[in-house]
This record gives structure tokens, sequence and C-alpha cells, in this order.
């Protein structure tokens, strides 16, 4: 989704779109959790599929200002344009592997409010999930590679 509405996430964004310094203190669990599982050898990638242009995304711009801080805690994102991945014929919908072993299949609705999450270890469909991360991860960009080449859109602006 170009948008997402989480409740943890509406004063961030607000503060945000007010032109205040990035504050990461809500994020800490989260930072901490990718540190600690980085550090134990353990890959976080993270695949944002992105509507152009950006600019015209207030919320894209608010990720966008996160990334480094999650980046450095030790996240790799990578950026995949919309229609670059609607030509590759990857779905419209978000979802989690957890060592190629388990999918979490995310239940979204066009406003962005999460209505659930199915848990599967089913062959098949967790199969299906590595076949579109891999297909993304072999087209998608760096974080960094994707604001330097749109220099409009860097975490600062």
């Amino acid at each position: 989704l170009d948008r997402y509405a989480v409740p943890i996430e509406e004063e961030p964004v607000r503060r945000f779109l007010a032109g205040e310094p990035v504050d990461t203190s809500w994020l800490t669990p989260y930072l901490t959790l990718v540190q600690r599982a980085t550090a134990a050898g353990k890959r976080f990638q993270r695949i944002r599929v992105v509507s152009e242009p950006l600019t015209d995304n207030d919320y894209l711009r608010y990720e966008f200002a996160y990334y480094p801080h999650t980046i450095a805690a030790g996240e790799d994102i990578r950026v995949l344009p919309r229609a670059q991945a609607e030509a590759l014929d990857l779905p419209d919908r978000d979802f989690w592997l957890f060592d190629s072993r388990l999918a979490a299949l995310m239940r979204f609705d066009r406003e962005g409010h999460l209505h659930g999450v199915e848990l599967t270890d089913e062959p098949q469909v967790v199969a299906r999930c590595c076949y579109w991360r891999d297909v993304a991860l072999h087209h998608a960009i760096t974080f960094e590679r994707y604001v330097a080449e749109h220099g409009e859109l860097s975490p600062a602006s």
C-alpha cells in the first residue's frame, strides 16, 4: 500500500508533516529487535513497493525519513516502483516470510487498516511467497540508491 493506517504512527506522521525533527523513540522496540536479530546472524529485509512520484505521497515521504534508522539497526530496505512490480506480476498484498518456512499474509483494507494476519506453513503458499520475494529482490534497488537517484526524496526533505 502507499499508506498504512497504523495507530502508533499517527503522532509521528503528524509531527513529520508539521516539519518537526524525526523522533525514533516510539520505534525503539522495533530497532532493538532488528539489532538483536541481525547481531545473531538473522536477516531483516523489506521491499517497499512505491507509486511514483513519491513526492506526491506524504506517508511515503514520512516512511523514507525513518528508513535510515532501521537500516542503521540492520534492516536491508529495497525499493521497487509499483509499475515495475505490476509488470513482474507480483501480488498487490503484503506478506512476511520467516526463515522461508512460515508466511504471514497480511489483510489490509483500502485505507491501510490491518484486519488480520494469516500465518501459514503450507508448502505451496510459502514457496509462492519465496518466489515473489526472490523476484522482487532481483529487481528492487537499495534504499540508498533509490534516494540518490531521486534527490528530491532525501530523508531530510
